[in-house]
């Protein structure tokens, strides 16, 4: 049994620690959408109907996308929202060293939005795209391992880095589109026991997708049997991004 599980206690606990939205600080319910109140919920889960194959926005009826399922980047993206306005805010705030809880509370929005798509994807381990070690020193955190953590708690599911950055790449956002496959282009290796497995990617922004189709790359040839992909936003071309 929970300590949360003892009667008055969870009363005792929301009195001396009152659950907080990640993303506004506002009053929220210990049992509710992983740390995010109703309206912050609402605002950051407002999203177009998206193609799960390739993630573009579908276009009128939403029933079929452009791409006709033939996209070969991944086998399957989930997307929370577009890369603008709210979204973008907490994303950046989720790349800072006292962002984890942000981190946590969008993975867990991503999670609740695409639960059943990511079930019936049968899922063995949640891996996050890997930053380079010295990235990484800089900036203090990487916003794609707590998103992945969060995620993979989330589903119930290991967190595996089966990946590393093998050498450090100019940021994606500071090359135009064309140039960005190139950038990333064997710039990652399996960093332990791949064989078998059905892997879900994890980061926080994808534009072009070259960061996640790199990553893709490298895991099947380490003998993944499946590579699907879950992303917070998606900065679609007329917005701009990262990846």
């Amino acid at each position: 049994m929970a300590w949360s599980d003892l009667p008055g206690l969870a009363t005792l606990l929301d009195l001396l620690c009152p659950p907080r939205c990640a993303f506004c600080g506002a009053d929220t319910d210990r049992d509710g959408t992983g740390g995010a109140c109703d309206d912050c919920t609402r605002m950051l889960s407002r999203d177009s109907l998206r193609c799960t194959d390739c993630g573009e926005p579908l276009q009128g009826d939403g029933e079929r996308c452009r791409c006709r399922g033939r996209c070969r980047d991944w086998d399957g993206l989930v997307v929370l929202a577009s890369y603008a306005d709210e979204v973008r805010e907490h994303v950046l705030r989720a790349k800072r060293p006292a962002g984890e809880g942000v981190a946590t509370g969008l993975a867990n929005l991503l999670v609740r939005k695409h639960r059943d798509t990511i079930a019936s994807w049968q899922i063995d381990a949640v891996v996050p795209v890997p930053m380079h070690w010295l990235r990484r020193a800089t900036r203090g955190t990487s916003a794609a391992d707590q998103l992945a953590r969060g995620v993979a708690a989330a589903l119930g599911l290991p967190c595996r880095r089966l990946l590393r950055r093998r050498r450090a790449t100019r940021m994606q956002n500071e090359l135009p589109p064309e140039e960005r496959p190139a950038n990333v282009r064997q710039a990652f290796e399996p960093w332990c026991r791949v064989a078998g497995r059905r892997v879900l990617l994890v980061d926080d922004v994808t534009t072009t997708g070259s960061t996640l189709a790199a990553c893709r790359r490298t895991l099947v040839e380490a003998g993944a049997v499946a590579v699907y992909a879950a992303v917070v936003a998606r900065a679609d071309r007329a917005v701009g991004g990262h990846d």
